[in-house]
């Protein structure tokens, strides 16, 4: 798939005739704006055909499912790595700024007031997610005309399982339609595992188990607890014992809840067309339909197409930190002095990971130094080589942020990474 934008750089439906792109490119016609997604700009004044273009974005804390579809084709997927140690990063950097107390060093002068915190403020590590979510939501609106926009803000309605007599038209799909509601609250919160055996029987199927019984303790979620088909069927025959006691607290949903609903609010003021949903409906949607799961396919039944057909190649995005404000190592050599941290900004033309090939392989720069070694992984961070030298490798694409990689599949690639 080719994405084309208009000669003031307006998204166009893309296009897989790749003969007539490369006689674009060829003729003067045509610019390459990115090289993934692989993208053109023409040069010249064009008549264009949009379709209706819809956007399901799958919101989470350490994946993000990105999904654009028309009625039957699903036009980009990708799958978003988000980055999980910014707080770890900061309780460093406070932890080395605190050293400079017991040290004589020279008084500097505030550079800014960061005592207070405005209306809205998030912590760094939240507010960074945040906007790589809007991130995301732009690149795709850069390189194709979306219509629609809706994002899945969490995986349960907590008003609704609060008051569970809000009504919508989800409730005239059926009984147990509402139920999916608090049921995936159920099992988000005891992270999709049994609670009684941990997994020991290896049993996949999953019941949601009621404490107390139905007519006494309702379906509360503090009612509620995550058993495997094997115990849950055990208990029923009196073979073994629960030892649960009601009483959950919301306090970890609601935290998720704030990143999402500011994810939400935010690209509401800042695009058209903006929707929301929740994990639920998708759940139920992709159950009907008989879609397995994944952050791409939850996309695709966000955006309101679930039976498109889906795209077979898709992309990776795993994001990185962009810039290593440390200037020196923390260990004091020999007359005093600090071995400096940062490496020069570029060595042999590369810099910090820079996409290459080697030996045929696309792989990211993960180390270097100044004699020309570098060290080189793949996208899911598997090492080729420690030590390779840069008369070996292939220049391929700069690094903006973001390790990009184009999958055929991400079975094995989820697999692998999890490992």
């Amino acid at each position: 798939m080719v994405y084309v934008q208009d000669i003031n750089g307006k998204a166009l439906m893309p296009t897989e005739r790749h003969g007539k792109v490369r006689k674009l490119l060829r003729d003067g016609m045509a610019v390459v704006v990115m090289r993934e997604p692989f993208t053109i700009r023409l040069t010249y004044e064009s008549t264009s055909f949009i379709q209706e273009v819809s956007l399901g974005i799958d919101a989470g804390s350490r994946h993000i499912g990105v999904s654009a579809t028309t009625a039957d084709r699903e036009l980009f997927s990708a799958q978003v790595e988000l980055r999980t140690n910014i707080q770890k990063l900061l309780a460093n950097r406070m932890e080395l700024r605190r050293t400079r107390r017991s040290r004589k060093t020279r008084y500097r002068k505030p550079m800014f007031d960061n005592r207070r915190h405005d209306n809205g403020w998030l912590f760094p590590s939240t507010r960074q997610k945040v906007d790589t979510h809007l991130r995301v939501i732009r690149m795709v609106m850069d390189i194709l005309p979306i219509s629609k926009t809706t994002i899945e803000v969490a995986k349960f309605d907590v008003q609704k399982i609060k008051n569970d007599a809000i009504a919508g038209i989800e409730y005239q799909q059926g009984e147990q339609f509402g139920f999916y509601n608090v049921r995936e609250y159920v099992l988000t919160r005891d992270g999709y595992q049994c609670q009684h055996c941990k997994g020991k029987s290896k049993d996949p199927v999953l019941n949601v188990h009621h404490i107390e019984s139905r007519k006494i303790g309702g379906n509360a979620p503090n009612n509620l607890v995550t058993l495997c088909k094997t115990c849950h069927k055990k208990y029923h025959k009196g073979e073994i014992t629960l030892r649960f006691m009601r009483g959950v607290s919301f306090r970890d949903a609601a935290a998720m809840n704030a990143m999402r609903w500011c994810v939400y609010n935010s690209a509401k003021d800042e695009f058209r067309n903006v929707h929301l949903t929740y994990g639920y409906i998708t759940k139920h949607t992709r159950i009907r339909n008989g879609i397995k799961k994944s952050h791409t396919a939850d996309a695709r039944c966000i955006s309101g197409h679930p039976l498109a057909v889906a795209q077979t190649d898709v992309y990776i995005f795993k994001q990185r930190r962009r810039h290593n404000r440390q200037i020196h190592k923390c260990a004091i050599l020999s007359g005093g002095y600090r071995k400096l941290n940062q490496a020069p900004y570029l060595v042999k033309g590369y810099r910090l990971f820079d996409k290459v090939s080697f030996n045929g392989q696309e792989a990211f720069i993960t180390g270097r130094r100044q004699s020309g070694s570098f060290a080189i992984k793949t996208i899911d961070w598997k090492s080729l080589s420690e030590g390779v030298s840069a008369k070996k490798l292939s220049f391929l694409n700069i690094s903006r942020g973001f390790l990009i990689s184009n999958k055929k599949s991400l079975t094995n690639y989820n697999k692998s990474t999890n490992e």
